[in-house]
């Protein structure tokens, strides 16, 4: 056995023989859900990574921790909005006290749940709980395969107006005459080259607008809002994640992704879809030490088809649409009620982080 699974498995049997039996004779026979809920906040361990207000001047905030695990549940139990979860914690003594709250007039008010969650946004708490819960847990072990694809995320806001662009002069058709110079517009995937993690990442537009993507069956979709870009290992874990407005075509976050994953976790290969093909991206991905399977665009007519061997690896692919399907079936991703990217991805991170402790216990239960 590997030293992650028996990392994972003595975690798992702690908690089956210890905290779920202590638990039961506090607060009663737990659910399946409440169980599950239960491993994902041992699991992820939100209380150390909020500072605590006690002792402070001032006066004294509402359990910031309670309220961290109560944003958990919501996704957990798929809950739409906050006030759902609160009519939820008020008439569920067992998970309230999961949360904790021993009475119903502990609980917070809705603006209080508001204020905490404008907090966790700003100060990126929820990305930070799962870079920590994957350097924990993927960065020890060599990953197979990455796999790269983005997915619709619909809002409730109106979408910013489009910025008119300037209009380029005509080019003249044919050769540059002698003596002639055309300055070549630089593309976005040529400055990021030359840019870092943080750069690339401040240069993506996160601003509400329209999108058009084309669905499974090569139909295209179009929708107001966002787009979510993750990278995926095998196991279904989510690694990294970039939020982007909906009109950022994928190719322009495969570098950031590329590099956030590089700096968390070892992968060999990395997989995506023909949004991915080009020369630059497949270049960035063997400097990090990857071998690049990218499927191929249909540009002169014939499609360029992948080995045998690539072909076999890059059905693997299909790890990152299962993700999506989970998050948007299962850990309310398909249900965003709040409005700006920081506070969009503060909402789908919840979710994320919630999916990737569950996954990561599905690899020994």
């Amino acid at each position: 056995m590997s030293l992650l699974a028996e990392k994972l498995s003595q975690f798992w049997l702690s908690i089956q023989g210890t905290l779920f039996v202590w638990l039961e004779e506090e607060v009663g026979e737990l659910s399946e859900k409440q169980r599950q809920l239960v491993a994902i906040l041992e699991m992820t361990r939100l209380d150390s990574f909020i500072a605590t207000s006690r002792g402070w001047p001032g006066r004294p905030e509402k359990d910031r921790c309670a309220i961290a695990r109560a944003f958990v549940a919501k996704v957990v139990y798929n809950m739409c909005t906050t006030r759902q979860l609160l009519e939820r914690l008020g008439s569920d003594t067992t998970l309230r006290r999961l949360c904790g709250w021993e009475r119903k007039k502990d609980l917070p008010s809705e603006a209080t749940f508001s204020r905490a969650f404008a907090e966790f946004a700003k100060s990126k708490f929820v990305e930070t709980v799962h870079a920590a819960l994957i350097e924990k847990y993927q960065a020890p072990r060599l990953v197979g395969h990455i796999s790269r694809d983005s997915t619709q995320i619909d809002a409730r806001q109106r979408p910013v107006k489009k910025v008119q662009k300037k209009e380029m002069p005509k080019k003249k058709r044919g050769r540059p005459k002698k003596g002639e110079f055309r300055i070549k517009p630089v593309t976005r995937l040529e400055r990021q080259l030359k840019m870092t993690l943080d750069e690339m990442i401040k240069d993506l537009p996160t601003a509400c607008d329209s999108g058009t993507k084309l669905n499974s069956k090569g139909y295209p979709r179009h929708w107001f809002g966002y787009k979510l870009h993750l990278d995926v290992a095998d196991g279904q874990i989510p690694i990294s994640c970039i939020l982007t407005s909906a009109s950022v075509h994928d190719s322009q976050v495969a570098l950031p992704l590329a590099t956030m994953t590089a700096e968390r976790v070892t992968n060999l290969y990395d997989l995506g879809d023909a949004a991915y093909d080009s020369q630059i991206i497949r270049e960035h991905s063997r400097s990090l030490g990857h071998i690049p399977i990218i499927d191929y665009k249909n540009r002169t007519g014939e499609k360029r088809e992948f080995a045998p061997h690539e072909a076999q690896r890059f059905k693997e692919r299909t790890t990152v649409e299962r993700v999506y399907a989970r998050l948007k079936d299962e850990f309310g991703g398909r249900m965003i009620r709040v409005r700006g990217a920081e506070k969009v991805l503060t909402s789908l991170m919840f979710g994320i982080l919630a999916l990737t402790a569950d996954e990561l216990l599905r690899l020994v239960r």
